[in-house]
């Protein structure tokens, strides 16, 4: 029963799979973050145009 519980403590591939879990989702966080920054200077952007051109075309 030692030699089990011996083994289970020195058992370290589950440890590998949650870093390997934070590091992805911590990628993901970042690329989202990214996107959603993105997206909102894109947006002022073409409202600014949109504006624009409404207001030169009258």
């Amino acid at each position: 029963m030692s030699n089990l519980f011996a083994r289970f403590v020195k058992d370290e591939s589950g440890a590998t799979a949650i870093e390997y879990g934070l590091i992805a989702a911590l990628i993901a966080l970042a690329i989202i973050t990214g996107a959603g920054a993105l997206g909102n200077a894109l947006n002022a952007k073409f409202t600014a145009i949109g504006s624009t051109l409404n207001s030169s075309g009258s």
